[in-house]
């Protein structure tokens, strides 16, 4: 019995299917009239005290048998710093509104022992507080995201905080370079609060608009640091959350979170990450792109009391959030990672490219270990999923002039009546001139054949890159770590001034054009 996606790609594009092949023309525009910038930052990442996030796989402690720098695993560190992670946010999530800080500085071997209540009750030891932290962003060359404590902290206790990782002289200097430090370091985004509306506090708007009013005021700029300071913003479609916070907070915030997960069902039910069908596979796309009205609508309400476009929308928390894989702690949220999350993922960027006017920053839910991971540990082994070969391949976007594009795909409806299309395109022109293209072929059974048009191509040189599998449930094992895996593409010509390129099903192709 055919399943309900093939009645409905039967209603949609018949055509296509009787050809087996998707037939795209391209236009990319290298002269915008506006020049909008793609913002590293969109490819921020996320890293939780959540099940093996920190510990196992960002962190082992100096004293393990697995190949470590100072404490940090040193394979994990060095696939990071191919991706150029701009900004990472630490500690939570939920876990940041039961955190501590002074339980994390001073001697490992002193600090106490907590219970993670939010994750599977697991025992969090403290090992890897503040310093680990802040010391991982200066390695990696990245920007800290510091998630304050507003549910169960006080006041006094953020301000401190503050003070003790920026100010270079008083009480919190002091206690600092006891504790090993005597510069203090840069940190410029400070969260007040996370998702205060659930695990931070079940708060109404107006309640938390007031309270970060009262917390920001004493978070202060020490020794030349300057805060950038993110209010906790709304879950998906919660409109009324924004505008309340636009309100009442305003201008007194530099930025505003929104948090959206790609979940199967509406009743948030979640399914396999690994064993799905081909209606799974395209709900979850149309889930996936059902983030832009989101989005949408939430910048028009910022437009309305901020027509001047001075306070930023940060998507901080995104990605898929499968079942965790049988046999694991529930609560540790571990899931594998599949070619239809570096889908999911390269969908994603092409959204957030074209509303960086008021889009800044995206972080990824997690780094490692949990939901769609860049990085999956086991011991001393560790495999790169799908979506970290995405990250790294769209990485060429990173502070790039965008250039808007006319795509001119068909498009499938998902069982739920979004409309997603098959093939998508995003492209951005970089300082020293090279325009970078990425194409999507999310069809699981038709090659697109696709003609991209580019003013004054000449004769480019062109460079491809592809990634892709032969099954979209196709994933990386400790055992099998290179199943998915980008390779390099030449599937391409320039012909009456175009490029046109062959795509197989279920691609990611990233091509670069020197003209």
């Amino acid at each position: 019995m055919k399943n309900i996606i093939t009645t409905i790609l039967a209603a949609v594009a018949l055509p296509l299917i009787a050809s087996a092949q998707l037939k795209v023309n391209v236009s990319i525009d290298t002269t915008p009239d506006e020049q909008n910038m793609i913002p590293k930052e969109i490819y921020g990442q996320f890293a939780e005290h959540l099940g093996s996030c920190i510990y196992g796989g960002l962190w082992v402690g100096p004293d393990s048998d697995i190949p470590n720098t100072d404490g940090y695993r040193t394979d994990v560190l060095e696939a990071l710093k191919e991706l150029k992670v701009p900004v990472m946010r630490w500690p939570g999530g939920c876990f940041a509104d039961e955190y501590h800080w002074r339980d994390g500085i001073g001697p490992r071997e002193s600090r106490p022992r907590m219970v993670n209540s939010n994750w599977g009750g697991t025992v969090e030891d403290n090992s890897f507080g503040t310093h680990e932290f802040l010391n991982l962003c200066e390695i990696l060359g990245c920007e800290p995201y510091i998630s304050g404590n507003v549910g169960s902290g006080t006041v006094e206790e953020l301000a401190k905080w503050v003070e003790y990782m920026t100010a270079a002289d008083g009480p919190m200097a002091k206690l600092r370079a006891e504790n090993g430090r005597k510069e203090p370091w840069k940190v410029k985004y400070l969260g007040v609060g996370n998702e205060s509306w659930g695990c931070g506090g079940n708060m109404v708007p107006e309640y938390y608009s007031h309270l970060y009013n009262r917390y920001q005021t004493y978070c202060r700029d020490f020794s030349g640091n300057r805060l950038y300071k993110v209010a906790s913003g709304a879950s998906d479609y919660d409109y009324n959350w924004t505008e309340v916070l636009m309100k009442y907070i305003g201008k007194r915030m530099h930025g505003v979170s929104l948090h959206y997960y790609t979940v199967k069902g509406w009743d948030g039910s979640k399914g396999s990450a690994t064993v799905f069908n081909e209606e799974e596979y395209y709900n979850t796309l149309g889930k996936a792109v059902g983030v832009e009205p989101v989005i949408v609508k939430h910048i028009s309400i910022m437009d309305q009391y901020d027509p001047d476009n001075s306070i930023d929308l940060l998507l901080d928390e995104w990605g898929t959030w499968f079942d965790v894989e049988p046999g694991t702690n529930p609560g540790h949220l571990y899931q594998q990672n599949t070619m239809r999350d570096a889908m999911v993922a390269a969908l994603s960027f092409n959204i957030f490219h074209k509303y960086t006017r008021r889009l800044k920053m995206a972080n990824i839910a997690q780094i490692a270990n949990v939901l769609q991971s860049m990085v999956l540990t086991r011991g001393d082994k560790m495999v790169l999923t799908p979506t970290y070969h995405t990250f790294r391949m769209y990485n060429v976007h990173q502070d790039a002039m965008y250039l808007p594009s006319v795509c001119d795909s068909p498009k499938f409806k998902d069982s739920h009546d979004r409309e997603c299309p098959y093939v998508d395109v995003t492209a951005s022109k970089n300082a020293e001139g090279k325009i970078n293209i990425t194409l999507t072929n999310t069809s699981l059974d038709q090659k697109a054949d696709v003609s991209i048009e580019i003013p004054s191509l000449g004769k480019a040189e062109l460079s491809g890159e592809i990634l892709t599998s032969k099954n979209v449930q196709d994933h990386n094992e400790f055992d099998r770590p290179d199943t998915v895996r980008p390779v390099e593409f030449d599937d391409f010509k320039i012909k009456d001034g175009k490029i046109i390129v062959k795509m197989p099903p279920m691609s990611i192709i990233s091509l670069s054009a020197a003209l």
